[in-house]
């Protein structure tokens, strides 16, 4: 990532490890490119870190400490090694996708319960079901329906509200793809899949 995106990224992850509710759960991923998969680099319910406590019948510093140590340190660590440089051939961003809604969002008991999930990347989606880049020459919806990827990565995505943070890919000056037309896809493969779109945005650099 280019300087300006990447300290964008960090402030935006900093954001929600240090604002996230007392009992809510942070789990911070990266793309498992050779398992069409994601992987946690941490994943912890927030112990809360005093704010709110009795003076009177709670040790506010001792609270504070234990969070920091127990939660918000392992997280900013998480989040150094999750936006690192990596390589690879493919990039399998719907499988990520479909496997944290199936560990995380599926089952009775979490149907009612709030599920915000942030996905930073520059969300070109790459496999050899379907691929976004310029060979294909089209970025419609209409002709990922038609590829093996749509049944394949179709994923219930239980109401969960997505927001989408766009790395802006560009080669000598221009963008790989069309950034809109790209995240016009990305809002209808949320909707389609029966996710909420919390909003698409390009982070600043390229």
């Amino acid at each position: 990532m280019p300087d300006p995106t990447r300290r964008e990224v960090l402030g935006l992850l900093d954001e929600i490890a240090t604002t996230l509710p007392p009992y809510y759960k942070l789990d911070i991923r990266v793309l498992d490119v050779a398992g069409s998969r994601s992987r946690s680099l941490f994943a912890k319910c927030n112990p809360g870190d005093g704010t709110g406590l009795s003076e009177w019948t709670n040790n506010i510093s001792v609270a504070r400490q234990r969070w920091i140590e127990s939660f918000r340190k392992p997280a900013q660590q998480a989040i150094d090694n999750g936006v690192s440089p990596a390589r690879a051939t493919s990039s399998p961003i719907m499988g990520a996708i479909q496997d944290i809604a199936i560990g995380e969002f599926a089952g009775s008991a979490r149907q009612n319960i709030g599920k915000t999930l942030y996905i930073i990347s520059d969300m070109i989606e790459s496999t050899k079901d379907y691929s976004q880049y310029p060979r294909s020459g089209d970025l419609s919806y209409q002709r990922f329906k038609q590829s093996p990827a749509y049944r394949r990565y179709w994923t219930e995505l239980h109401d969960a509200t997505i927001f989408v943070r766009l790395v802006s890919r560009q080669v000598n000056g221009k963008p790989v793809v069309d950034d809109r037309q790209l995240m016009q896809f990305w809002q209808e493969w949320i909707s389609d899949n029966h996710g909420r779109v919390g909003g698409l945005k390009r982070l600043q650099g390229a």
